[in-house]
């Protein structure tokens, strides 16, 4: 058994799942998200839990069952903790006139480029942009779908990757970079 896929998933109120055909709906008040389960993963709901098994009758290697063990119950416990508490994650624009700016879910990035960088998200994900002064311009979005959100910050990420010289980029807020000090340090 995985040690992960062992753990039951408690299921908070408000919250309601479904399960048919191998897929499995959760609705809750941030949201609604849909995941297929493998045919080797047995999943049953009581007492308020969701509980994951391995089936030891299916044809699928004994390795492989272990992976999906573990993978599903994790996939259903962040859709379970998205539609009831929500993800957020935070980025910031570190860098001399590197800005942000939404409106609605069009956001557009000045990134020291010669244009403008435009992005259009998705409904399901919510933006806030915050711009103080002698403060680095950050990007707070938010959203019920883990796997979607994680998408979009590497999207945006890869607009300006954090650099190790100067440090300027686009970084998770508290995310540290390590230096490296340049030529100058070699000619010394």
């Amino acid at each position: 058994m995985s040690r992960i896929g062992k753990l039951p998933i408690n299921i908070p109120a408000g919250v309601t799942i479904s399960q048919e055909n191998g897929i499995v709906t959760v609705k809750g008040p941030k949201g609604e998200l849909s995941q297929k389960v493998d045919s080797s993963i047995l999943m049953k709901i009581e007492d308020g839990q969701i509980i994951f098994e391995v089936d030891e009758n299916s044809p699928v290697n004994y390795k492989q069952k272990q992976a999906f063990h573990g993978l599903y119950r994790s996939l259903v416990n962040n859709m379970v903790v998205g539609v009831s508490e929500g993800f957020t994650k935070t980025l910031e624009l570190v860098g001399v006139g590197y800005r942000v700016s939404n409106q609605g879910n069009l956001i557009e990035f000045a990134l020291g480029y010669t244009h403008p960088i435009f992005i259009q998200l998705p409904k399901e994900v919510k933006v806030e942009t915050k711009s103080e002064r002698n403060q680095n311009p950050l990007l707070i979005l938010e959203s019920c779908d883990k796997q979607l959100l994680g998408l979009i910050c590497a999207k945006i990420r890869s607009f300006r990757m954090p650099e190790p010289y100067k440090g300027k980029g686009v970084l998770f807020q508290g995310e540290v970079i390590r230096r490296k000090s340049g030529k100058t340090a070699a000619a010394k």
